[in-house]
């Protein structure tokens, strides 16, 4: 037994080289044994069980069978009817009682009478442990047979291991160094796994060299069979939370709440804060002293501007902050989720910002449809009105009671339809002189 007294004590060691826990490698050799010996002992199919003891290097081993009755087993004329109507029948159409029984394998079952003889008080339904003996040369043929069992058996624990660990990390930020480029796609050496960034989740124009450390967002883990695939991203709009969350102790600690966030991966990132407790500055936390704590978080981002706006419950006020280093006139808030914002005309193009980036994201933070416009700007119901104007038809004051209020519409409607007739009697007068100055010509 002396290999496996060897085998036993570098369990510590390959527990710590491969971060899997004590019980899970011994377990890990027990199955293993065992294998090797229904194999060396052609027992295969026996459900046959290993106990090693680390200190000694002593292996037990036992076979389990589960006793069993006539009435828990299928009769030879069970069999040959099942069989025969197999073809024919349901899982629905086979009795419950009938589902309970099983076919006798003298691998894995003894009946009741035959394990009475070994344990008298035994009963049907529960297991009889029989003990087994080892040769003298066990401990070296299984020791040796073994060894590649263990090795697969390792490597699946370890990989179980490293998926369950970043299982638990998904939406969390991890530092992960360049290890190789392969085409558009980069992998990233996180600790014990590799994770792999694919061109979608890149921020646009960002360069990737080996060797470099990055923060990254742990997006999604999922098993296969070369081991866990771990999906990164640095373009994702949580990453810059989770940022501010490692940055700003007043977010991790809830006294500060991110509200909503838009962001353009590269370009530009919004986010709306909120203060959940009196005497805060939600702005002025997330900025930090001297802008330390934002600056830390551009750094991660490779430079991507972000705006720290305040959020607010009112959608005047939150649309203005929004749409901010551009200042505001007014907001006007219309039905069905739509807003116009009216801006001095030389903050026009800062509201709207290059290729109209400003208000779209501005729009996502808000959920709001916004339209902006320079002050003094005419809309198409007071160019109309103005046309009406230009034929002679001037308007009534608005500021009067109902009763005139319902007249000054009729009016205007009726000198609307008249302005419309004038210009199709102009248009049809236009068109008999061109067929006049064509006859006169032919």
């Amino acid at each position: 037994m002396e290999d496996l007294k060897v085998l036993a004590s570098s369990i510590s060691q390959i527990a710590e080289e491969k971060g899997i826990s004590y019980d899970t490698i011994l377990e890990v050799i027990e199955q293993a044994l065992a294998a090797a010996y229904k194999k060396d002992n052609d027992r295969r199919g026996e459900n046959i069980q290993a106990k090693l003891d680390p200190k000694t290097g002593k292996v037990k081993l036992w076979q389990v069978l589960e006793v069993v009755d006539d009435s828990m087993i299928y009769s030879e004329e069970e069999l040959e009817e099942l069989k025969n109507s197999f073809e024919e029948k349901t899982e629905k159409e086979i009795p419950e009682e009938e589902d309970k029984k099983v076919r006798f394998n003298p691998k894995k079952h003894i009946m009741l009478k035959d394990a009475k003889e070994e344990k008298p008080k035994i009963k049907a339904g529960e297991e009889l442990v029989i003990n087994l003996k080892t040769e003298e040369g066990y401990g070296r043929i299984a020791a040796q047979t073994a060894k590649q069992v263990i090795l697969q058996r390792l490597k699946e624990a370890e990989r179980n291991a490293i998926l369950d660990e970043y299982k638990s990390k998904e939406g969390e930020v991890v530092s992960g160094i360049v290890q190789r480029l392969e085409g558009t796609n980069v992998f990233f050496d996180i600790g014990k796994a590799l994770g792999i960034l694919v061109p979608a989740e890149q921020i646009p124009g960002e360069i990737y060299s080996v060797g470099q450390r990055f923060r990254l967002y742990l997006t999604s883990v999922e098993s296969g069979s070369r081991g866990p695939t771990i999906v990164l991203s640095r373009s994702y709009p949580k990453f810059v939370t989770k940022l501010f969350e490692i940055e700003v102790p007043e977010v991790s600690a809830g006294q500060v709440e991110i509200k909503s966030i838009a962001r353009e991966a590269g370009f530009r990132t919004k986010i709306a804060v909120a203060s959940t407790e009196e005497g805060i500055d939600p702005i002025g936390a997330m900025v930090g002293q001297r802008g330390t704590r934002v600056m830390a978080v551009i750094n991660g981002l490779g430079g991507e501007k972000v705006d720290i706006i305040q959020w607010s419950d009112d959608p005047d006020e939150f649309i203005s902050n929004a749409l901010a280093p551009a200042k505001i006139s007014e907001v006007k808030v219309e039905e069905k989720g739509k807003a116009t914002a009216i801006v001095p005309e030389d903050q026009l193009s800062l509201a709207i910002g290059k290729g109209g980036q400003n208000v779209r994201l501005a729009a996502r933070l808000t959920g709001w449809k916004i339209d902006v416009k320079a002050e003094g700007a005419k809309d198409a119901e007071e160019i109309e009105e103005e046309g009406i104007e230009e034929e002679g038809i001037e308007e009534e004051p608005s500021k009067k009671t109902k009763g005139k209020d319902k007249e000054n519409k009729k009016v205007k409607k009726e000198a609307k339809k008249e302005a419309k007739e004038k210009t199709k009697e102009k248009k049809v007068s236009k068109k008999e002189v061109k067929k006049k100055t064509k006859k006169v010509k032919e």
